[in-house]
C-alpha cells in the first residue's frame, strides 16, 4: 500500500487522536480536517513506519505537523492505536521506539528516504565516529516535541510542528558549536525535507540533571529545615546559581562573537514597547483583576522607550527546565524560542536581558511551585517567607555570576529598566497562560506582579 494512501485513510481517526497529543498545540479548538502533503516509507514491512507531514485544519488556523506512523499486526498492548489500515494497526511510532532504530543508521549512510534527507553535520558520519545500532528510548516529559536518546551517545530532537525555513535550535546551535562554545551540546545532524528542518542529532549528556529537578530538589530542603535559613541548608542552591549566571553570560557573549550585536534603533524599541501593550491588553481581557497593576506596569514598559538597548541572538525561552548540569558545568538547550510566539518573533534578534528575566521568573516559579493549592493551610506563611528568601538569594547569586562573566556592568539585582520591563513582560504572560492551562499556578504570577509593581 502506498504511504500516501495509508495517512489518508487515517485522516479521520488522526482527528480524534492528535488533540490527546502534549505536542498539539490548539487543543481547545476542533479540528475540521488533516489533510496529508507528505508522505514516504521509512521502514516498508510489517512492522514499518511511514513518515509524514500532515495539514491540520482548525477553523481560521492550518498548520503543518509531523508524524511517524508506525504499522503492525500485532503491536505491543501499552500501545494506542490510532486506527487500522488493512490488517496492520497505525500508531505514534516513538511509542515503539525500537522502530525507529534505523533512523541513527540513515545519518551514518547519508540517507536520502524518498526526499527525507538525513544529513550529518562536518566531522561526523562514516569513519569519523558516528555509532551504529544503539537502541533507541522516548523521552517522556517533553511538551511541544519528540526525543529519542540512543544508547548514552545521542539524542535525535523529532519538531512536531516543522516550518519552512532554518530551524532556529539548529542554527544557533551551529554558530555556537563554531564559536567554541563549551555550553551546548555537540550538533551532528538533520533531517530536512526540501527546506523545512524535521529533526536534530546532538550528543547526549548522560550524566547530566536537569536545572528544574535540581533547584526544586533545593527548595524542598529548604522547606524541611524549619529552623534554618536557604544560606544554611546542605541543599543550598546559590553556588549553582552564580555558576549557572556566568553560563549564560558566556553563552551571550558567544552569540554576539559569532551573529553580531548592534544598537536598536528607536523604532525597534517602540515595536517592542507595542507588542508589551499587545500582550498586556490581550491578558487584561482574560484576567481583569490585574487591572490594579495596569498603570504600574505600563509605566515600566514605556520606560523602555528611553534605555539605549542592544540586540543580539538569544536564547529566547530561557528558564530552568532548559539548562542541564554536567559534571563539567551548565549546558544550555533548545533554543528554539518562545512555543507560543510567531516565526517572526522568535527570528528577531533580542536584548540578552530578556533571557535574564526569564530566568529569574522561572527561580520564582521553583520557589512556588511546590505549594501550589496550599492556600490556608497550617504554616502557609511561613512557606511563603522561606520560598520568598530562597528566591531573593538565588536570583542575587544568578545576576552576581551574570555580571563577573562580564554579562552586564551594572549590579543587576537593583532590576534596571530594561530588566524590570521584561521580567513583568513575562509575568503577564505567565497569568495568560495559567488562566488558560493551569488555573490553579496562577496565584504564582499574580504574587509576583504585585510584588514587583509594589517595588
Amino acid at each position: 500500500m502506498k504511504a500516501d494512501e495509508i495517512v489518508t485513510s487515517l485522516a479521520e481517526p488522526l482527528r480524534e487522536w492528535l488533540p490527546r497529543q502534549r505536542w498539539f498545540a490548539s487543543k481547545h479548538r476542533s479540528i475540521d480536517a488533516v489533510e496529508p502533503q507528505t508522505s514516504v516509507w521509512l521502514e516498508d514491512g510489517d512492522p514499518g513506519v511511514v513518515h509524514a507531514l500532515v495539514t491540520v485544519r482548525q477553523q481560521d488556523i492550518a498548520e503543518t505537523y509531523q508524524l511517524l506512523i508506525g504499522l503492525a499486526s500485532e503491536p505491543a498492548e501499552h500501545i494506542e492505536v490510532i486506527g487500522n489500515v488493512g490488517d496492520l494497526a497505525a500508531f505514534d511510532a516513538s511509542a515503539d521506539p525500537t522502530l525507529l532504530a534505523p533512523l541513527l543508521d540513515f545519518f551514518a549512510a547519508r540517507a536520502d528516504r524518498h526526499g527525507v534527507v538525513f544529513a550529518p553535520e562536518p566531522g561526523t558520519g562514516p569513519n569519523t565516529g558516528l555509532k551504529t545500532g544503539l537502541r533507541p528510548r522516548s523521552v517522556g516529559a517533553e511538551q511541544s516535541n519528540t526525543s529519542l536518546i540512543f544508547g548514552d551517545a545521542y539524542i535525535l530532537k523529532l519538531y512536531r510542528r516543522p516550518r519552512p525555513g532554518m530551524q532556529r535550535d539548529l542554527q544557533l546551535h551551529r554558530l555556537l558549536h563554531a564559536a567554541g562554545s563549551r555550553h551546548i551540546a555537540a550538533p551532528l545532524g538533520s533531517i530536512q525535507s526540501r527546506d523545512t528542518v524535521l529533526g536534530f542529532l546532538q550528543q547526549y549528556l548522560p550524566d547530566a540533571t536537569e536545572g528544574w529537578a535540581a533547584a526544586s530538589a533545593s527548595v524542598r530542603d529548604l522547606m524541611a529545615e524549619g529552623d534554618l535559613h536557604a544560606s544554611e541548608v546542605g541543599g543550598d542552591f546559590a553556588g549553582e546559581s552564580r555558576r549557572l549566571g556566568a553560563a549564560v553570560a558566556a553563552v551571550h557573549a558567544d552569540l554576539a562573537r559569532a551573529g553580531g550585536s548592534s544598537a536598536a534603533s528607536p523604532e525597534q524599541v517602540a515595536n517592542m514597547v507595542a507588542s508589551m501593550h499587545a500582550r498586556l491588553d490581550k491578558v487584561l481581557e482574560q484576567v481583569p483583576k490585574i487591572a490594579e497593576h495596569e498603570t504600574t506596569v505600563r509605566a515600566a514598559f514605556d520606560e523602555l522607550n528611553a534605555t539605549p538597548l542592544i540586540l543580539q541572538q538569544i536564547h529566547g525561552d530561557l528558564h530552568l527546565g532548559q539548562v542541564l548540569r554536567t559534571t563539567s558545568g551548565w549546558v544550555l538547550i533548545d533554543f528554539e524560542g518562545e512555543p507560543a510566539a510567531t516565526l517572526a518573533d522568535r527570528s528577531a534578534l533580542g536584548s540578552p536581558l530578556r533571557d535574564v528575566a526569564g530566568m529569574l521568573r522561572s527561580f520564582d516559579y521553583a520557589a512556588h511551585h511546590l505549594h501550589v493549592g496550599e492556600g490556608g493551610a497550617r504554616g502557609e506563611h511561613q512557606r511563603e517567607v522561606r520560598a520568598e528568601e530562597w528566591v531573593e538569594r538565588n536570583c542575587g547569586a544568578f545576576c552576581e555570576g551574570y555580571t563577573a562573566a562580564g554579562g552586564d556592568t551594572r549590579d543587576l539585582r537593583e532590576r534596571p529598566p530594561e530588566l524590570r520591563a521584561f521580567e513583568l513582560d513575562k509575568v503577564v504572560y505567565e497569568v495568560g497562560y495559567e488562566q488558560q492551562n493551569r488555573p490553579s499556578w496562577l496565584p504564582i504570577p499574580l504574587s509576583a506582579l504585585a510584588r514587583l509593581t509594589a517595588n
